[in-house]
């Protein structure tokens, strides 16, 4: 039987590609914000698009934080994506406005400093050793669109769960692009628009639940 997938509906924008990314990579995907069908799936997606400030009222009007709380305190598996990385860390700043994001991670999401934003196309990822989201596409490249990003990691001890395996990629700063955290995984690019080399991210994902 094919794994159970909620991407969590609210409200975040067009989400049609992950859940047909997420169909191909052998989810049985449903699109919901009911808080039972988010707890009881194998697998949560928090897909996220536009300002932290946005995502963060939107989450918390359906209770999104609980439900991931409860979810990691369970070790049932959830995947963030862009914006939906982002609210995981402590906070967030944008346009000189710092907004509390849901603190499953220190430190801070700011703007990046690039001489061109957003960051917008395709890019490689300098994969951690012992990434089980990368393998097999380990030198592939994926598909970004962000002007904001995790610049540091200080989460190292995280016992009885194994250290956090945090991946990397650079557009003016070097900053963070994955991180695979025990249940709690999260990409910063979009592996729903990033061809092959995305489905098979999600598969690696998907065969894991």
């Amino acid at each position: 039987m094919a794994p159970s997938v909620v991407v969590y509906d609210y409200g975040s924008g067009n989400v049609h590609s992950a859940l047909k990314a997420l169909e191909h990579a052998g989810a049985s995907v449903s699109l919901t914000s009911d808080r039972k069908a988010a707890l009881e799936a194998d697998g949560l997606v928090v897909p996220g698009v536009g300002a932290f400030a946005s995502v963060m009222e939107a989450l918390t009007s359906v209770g999104g934080g609980d439900v991931i709380d409860a979810r990691i305190a369970r070790s049932r598996a959830v995947l963030g994506i862009c914006v939906g990385l982002q609210v995981l860390f402590e906070s967030g700043s944008e346009h000189g406005v710092l907004t509390p994001g849901l603190g499953q991670w220190p430190g801070s999401v700011d703007k990046l400093d690039a001489d061109r934003l957003p960051h917008m196309g395709w890019n490689t990822v300098d994969v951690a050793p012992g990434s089980a989201l990368f393998r097999g596409v380990e030198n592939e490249r994926f598909y970004f669109v962000h002007s904001y990003a995790a610049t540091q990691w200080s989460l190292v001890d995280t016992a009885p769960l194994p250290a956090p395996v945090v991946s990397w990629a650079e557009h003016g700063q070097r900053f963070v692009a994955a991180v695979e955290n025990g249940p709690l995984c999260a990409t910063q690019f979009h592996p729903e628009k990033s061809g092959k080399a995305g489905l098979k991210l999600l598969e690696n994902w998907v065969s894991s639940l």
